[in-house]
């Protein structure tokens, strides 16, 4: 598969021609509502192993590879016509092979809350191998509320897909909230209570596993934190259930903050089975315009992790939306949540040009609109491929979105293309 950035005087036609498909193609391949609205810099995957690729002014074999995700040897092999010492020029026409690296199996778990449509999971499914719901909220008392969740997991079942149960200390309408934690954690009664009611909710569901978001913890709960994580996990570990933990992106053991102190990477490492690792946020709802998970941070939070926690326990996440930030940034006014195919259609209807950020490997574009300046901040195949790579620069174990409640097609061809994806087959149902 190749990624083709539009340039002007694009369309889908002319892209189409050029590979030799029909408009078609792309369009079901790409998941194209609108094909006649195709904004310069957007991304267009070709369905192809291999194309050939007419040389521009300043590409080098290497540049060619990076590009199609290959290698100079397979291009050199592919061309006989190439001579040492392989020199190239502005016109040459080049076969690009695809690569013929063998795929990694990986596992890919996506966040999902129940309003997810019965199209977008049934579309999401094969993708995944996890599906965990969102989630089931902890009381101060150690109950549990319900969550209408049993749709989520028989059709995780029926796709060889482990439905995971989240526990979260969140309140509705008002985010995390520390008192919660505080409260559970403090109490050895109320916290054995919260753990007989996992147990028993995710068994009597029919769940695989569980994963406790906890966060905004007091840092001096760190270590009754680790205390419960441990009694939780030898209690699941009776029913062959799974845990797993997501944690905040920290860059070092002592990072300071309320959202990092009490999430102990080395404790977590050795204790659950998978560790997710929220590598998002970085431009965030209240906060200045920004690349929601820029590569250059993701790769920094990632090089600490791996000293703490066993790499093949490790899910980077993965953000599936972006932001509408209006300019000049003003703290306390919030940035407006889009979905990347939202931002795609946002991009062609005021004839935006998506740029690339190269530090960030993440696509943005600008627009006026009512006399104010915006910015959109958001993810495409290029910047999804980057990310994915860094499982194999860090040996990791796999991705984990948020959420799959929007289908983004092209983003699960890029993780397709890339990797084999672990399933389940056999789960009872």
């Amino acid at each position: 598969m190749i990624i083709y950035t539009a340039i002007l005087g694009d369309t889908l036609y002319s892209i189409a021609r050029r590979f030799g498909l029909t408009v078609g193609e792309l369009e079901r391949f790409n998941g194209f509502d609108d094909p006649d609205n195709l904004s310069v810099g957007q991304d267009v995957l070709i369905p192809v192993d291999e194309s050939n690729h007419v040389v521009s002014r300043g590409e080098s074999l290497y540049s060619i590879a990076i590009e199609y995700g290959t290698t100079v040897e397979e291009i050199i092999a592919a061309n006989p016509n190439l001579r040492p010492p392989y020199m190239i020029y502005p016109g040459m026409e080049l076969l690009i092979p695809r690569s013929s690296a063998q795929k990694r199996t990986v596992e890919i778990n996506g966040y999902a809350y129940p309003s997810i449509s019965d199209r977008t999971l049934s579309d999401t499914l094969p993708f995944l191998s996890y599906l965990s719901i969102f989630s089931h909220s902890v009381n101060s008392d150690g109950t549990l509320n319900s969550l209408d969740d049993s749709r989520l997991i028989e059709a995780a079942k029926e796709m060889d897909v482990k439905p995971i149960m989240v526990i979260t200390n969140t309140v509705e309408g008002g985010g995390f909230k520390s008192e919660i934690t505080n409260s559970v954690l403090n109490s050895p009664d109320i916290r054995q209570t919260l753990i007989n009611n996992i147990v028993s909710t995710a068994r009597s569901k029919g769940y695989g596993g569980v994963d406790v978001d906890f966060e905004y913890i007091y840092p001096d709960d760190r270590e009754k934190y680790n205390e419960f994580l441990e009694l939780l996990n030898t209690a699941l570990d009776r029913y062959n259930l799974t845990l797993s933990t997501a944690i905040a992106p920290k860059i070092s053991a002592d990072q300071q903050g309320t959202l990092y102190e009490a999430h102990d990477y080395q404790f977590h490492g050795k204790t659950v089975d998978r560790v997710i690792i929220m590598t998002y946020e970085w431009g965030y709802l209240y906060g200045p315009p920004m690349a929601v998970a820029p590569i250059n941070e993701v790769r920094r939070v990632l090089s600490y992790a791996v000293t703490e926690i066993p790499p093949q326990k490790i899910l980077m996440g993965v953000p599936n939306y972006g932001y509408d930030w209006t300019l000049p940034f003003m703290q306390g006014r919030p940035a407006r949540i889009l979905s990347i195919n939202n931002a795609i259609s946002l991009a062609a209807e005021v004839g935006a040009e998506i740029q690339f950020n190269n530090t960030s490997q993440a696509p943005f574009f600008e627009y006026t609109r009512d006399g104010n300046k915006h910015i959109v901040w958001f993810e495409n195949p290029r910047s999804l491929k980057a990310k994915a790579s860094l499982m194999s620069d860090f040996n990791l174990k796999g991705l984990s979105v948020w959420t799959v409640n929007q289908f983004y097609l092209q983003m699960w061809r890029v993780f397709d293309d890339m990797f084999n994806i672990r399933k389940f087959p056999g789960q009872e149902t």
